[in-house]
């Protein structure tokens, strides 16, 4: 009998819960859940077995205690760390969460250093970058989920404009997960056209311009906290090609070691995806405007990291 394959998410908050749920209702994978708050992932577990018992699908479900519980992970999300709040930036956040990535990527190193690692926490290229340094894990193990949820955002913006063609929209997006992102409209199509026949100049930059600030959209709507069910959606869509050895192609925060001329750097690029993380990094032939602009977004990223280095590493 094949062994169920099992994924572990560290963070019950509403992006881990939101992810259990989904790959509990649509995946055959084992799911453990972890938070500092024992009693809320319990509490969140409990309520999605009982779901679970709705109907003939049946997921098994399990709380981590102990470090020890992250043993025979094929998979770990790590979902924990502050979250953004109004009028805070994705940098504010940098030492606190990765103190807390430190902390968790210990108890991985230890007790599963096979399993692959998928990070939300933000500043996310950042959190990628501490997270290879604490554990020492291969390049390929490690990587994070930002390009699908900027993507997803992307393209609900042209489907806004269009009202039509809703899931044939390609909108990639590329760079580090912040305002200086690179949403790629010459990449974008929608059933195979380029969006350039479909939409002028100016729309195309509308779209760009609210997908840069779509994060803070939502922040400033719901006061308090931030977005959770695209997040927790692309964060399903990654691991189920990660555990299915899809060999997907998706956007994903990973270390560069020469790919599109830079090292030491983590990046959101387009990434095959399997079942060993990172299978390979897909390198676009980008024109002078887009590289000028991935160029300002990976120095945004490598300000940070050159912080971390600097004032955390030591």
């Amino acid at each position: 009998m094949e062994r169920v394959k099992k994924v572990g998410i560290i963070g019950a908050g509403h992006v881990g819960s939101t992810l259990a749920f989904i790959l509990s209702s649509s995946t055959p994978y084992e799911i453990v859940l972890q938070d500092k708050d024992k009693d809320r992932a319990r509490g969140m577990l409990l309520d999605m077995f009982q779901a679970s018992c709705i109907g003939t699908k049946f997921t098994k479900l399990g709380v981590i205690t102990n470090p020890k519980d992250l043993k025979g992970c094929d998979l770990i999300v790590i979902a924990a760390g502050s979250p953004r709040l109004p009028g805070m930036s994705r940098n504010d956040l940098l030492f606190a969460n990765a103190k807390v990535i430190s902390e968790i990527c210990k108890d991985i190193k230890e007790n599963s250093p096979e399993s692959i690692l998928l990070l939300v926490t933000n500043p996310l290229d950042a959190m990628v970058y501490t997270a290879l340094k604490e554990t020492g894990f291969k390049n390929n193990q490690i990587l994070g989920m930002a390009g699908v949820l900027d993507s997803a955002r992307m393209a609900s913006f042209i489907y806004e404009k269009l009202q039509c063609a809703q899931g044939q929209i390609v909108a990639p997006v590329m760079g580090g997960h912040g305002d200086d992102m690179v949403p790629l409209a010459r990449f974008s199509s929608v059933n195979g056209v380029p969006l350039s026949e479909l939409l002028s100049e100016q729309e195309i930059e509308e779209v760009v311009l609210r997908t840069r600030n779509a994060g803070a959209e939502i922040v400033s709507c719901l006061k308090k906290g931030s977005a959770y069910f695209a997040p927790a959606r692309a964060t399903a869509e990654m691991v189920i090609a990660i555990m299915s050895d899809s060999h997907k192609i998706l956007p994903s925060a990973v270390y560069l070691n020469g790919e599109y001329g830079y090292r030491d750097v983590v990046a959101g690029v387009p990434v095959e995806l399997g079942r060993n993380g990172v299978e390979r990094i897909v390198e676009l032939t980008l024109n002078e405007k887009e590289s000028s602009q991935f160029a300002n977004s990976v120095n945004s990223v490598k300000t940070l990291i050159d912080e971390l280095n600097s004032n955390y590493f030591k």
